[in-house]
């Protein structure tokens, strides 16, 4: 009553001041914004289309490719530069389902560096669930020990010649079994003696399924490569790209 009588205001007046101060400071018990649905898992992809597989023990069978966008190594003798940026977020289920269409069992994912996107590994599993054969190309610079066992990994390490060959995480060689394959990119007498002796320090032809010795397109003659390789008796797979000659080597979606 001493408030009331002091401040010359109605027990109405106060009780009505107050409500009003609690409406302003007090928190919602909930959010008003709408509810949303749980955020849904994308990839940023560049292409997906169905081709011949040119590369790897698995060249020249049909194959539907799933390239993604970014890359974080810079070869110089990159012949995928467009997919460091360009690209469009997909979810998982619509890169799925695009997949399925062609009813094709194979199915490469590629880049870019796959890897760099995290949502590529349920990607991964969602296609080897639905009962595809898949390949994983990546370059020797990402953990692969996360990748589903179902997956066979291509994994590239890189030459002195590449000028990334610092990039190379050596731990990822451990992780390879035999259903993986490792991929050499050869463009000189260096790059070729550098992969001849990882190939052999590490035991690559016993610890994967293959290794593969692939000459820089126009940069060195093949010959070349595979004289060396019978003067070694290199326990390897000599390669070319064979989509370059199928098409024209510059020739996308192929």
């Amino acid at each position: 009553m001493f408030s009331l009588i002091r401040t010359g205001r109605s027990l109405e007046a106060i009780t009505a001041a107050s409500y009003a101060m609690v409406r302003y400071y007090a928190l919602a018990p909930f959010s008003m914004n709408a509810i949303r649905e749980p955020r849904t898992a994308t990839l940023t992809v560049n292409e997906i289309y169905h081709s011949i597989q040119g590369e790897s023990t698995w060249a020249g069978l049909p194959c539907v490719f799933v390239r993604l966008t970014f890359c974080d190594l810079r070869c110089n003798y990159c012949d995928t530069a467009y997919a460091f940026y360009e690209g469009e977020k997909k979810t998982l289920p619509e890169i799925t389902s695009e997949v399925l269409k062609f009813d094709c069992p194979l199915v490469e994912v590629t880049g870019g560096e796959p890897l760099l996107q995290k949502n590529i590994l349920p990607l991964m599993t969602a296609l080897a669930d639905a009962g595809k054969t898949v390949l994983l190309e990546t370059s020797g610079a990402h953990d692969i020990s996360k990748v589903d066992v179902r997956v066979h990994r291509i994994m590239d390490l890189k030459t002195p010649g590449s000028s990334e060959c610092e990039r190379n995480l050596w731990s990822n060689i451990q992780h390879l079994t035999r259903r993986d394959e490792v991929k050499f990119v050869i463009g000189s007498r260096e790059d070729y003696e550098w992969s001849r002796e990882k190939m052999r320090e590490h035991n690559l032809s016993q610890r994967c399924h293959a290794v593969l010795f692939s000459p820089i397109f126009g940069r060195i003659e093949p010959r070349e490569i595979v004289d060396w390789m019978l003067a070694d008796n290199l326990e390897a797979r000599f390669q070319l790209q064979m989509h370059k000659f199928i098409w024209s080597p510059t020739t996308r979606g192929v």
